[in-house]
């Protein structure tokens, strides 16, 4: 299964580094699903799904970062190295809250808001329902938040 997602990640990006960056997360998304492939008709369909998405997300991604590169004019003025700082400490805190959560909500806040899946999407990898989908998110983006307001001491 390997090497055909391989040639078709590598079609879609233009770039063997990148496709093998993205054919190790789908086998690694696979590998996390690996006690529910059995419910799927097909896992080479599911595999090559998987894989076209994140093709997709790292394609976005590239367009997203030359857009960002017209925000670079503030770079002789600009911005405050302090609050580049602190940005950085908040999302460290972020993920290391999100690394406490449970496997599954884990999972479905990575796939929601790092790698750009829609619920629908989320609930067929996996194996649930967007409904339940949607509470996971949910229970994972209050416990986040509470863990990362805890941490800070930032009250409402």
């Amino acid at each position: 299964m390997r090497p055909a997602l391989l040639r078709m990640a590598t079609r879609y990006l233009e770039n063997s580094d990148e496709a093998e960056d993205v054919v190790q997360d789908a086998l690694l998304k696979l590998w996390f699903l690996r006690s529910k492939l059995d419910e799927y008709r097909s896992v080479d369909a599911l595999a090559i799904v998987v894989t076209k998405h994140l093709c997709i997300n790292r394609m976005r991604g590239i367009r997203i970062e030359k857009v960002d590169i017209e925000q670079g004019i503030g770079i002789g003025g600009g911005e405050n190295p302090e609050m580049k700082l602190v940005a950085e400490e908040n999302m460290q805190e972020i993920l290391d809250a999100m690394a406490t959560l449970p496997d599954l909500q884990q999972a479905i806040l990575r796939m929601k808001h790092i790698e750009g899946f829609e619920v629908e999407e989320i609930a067929r990898l996996t194996g649930s329902t967007p409904v339940a989908v949607r509470t996971n998110l949910s229970r994972a983006r209050k416990k986040v938040r509470e863990q990362f307001m805890i941490h800070n001491k930032v009250w409402n």
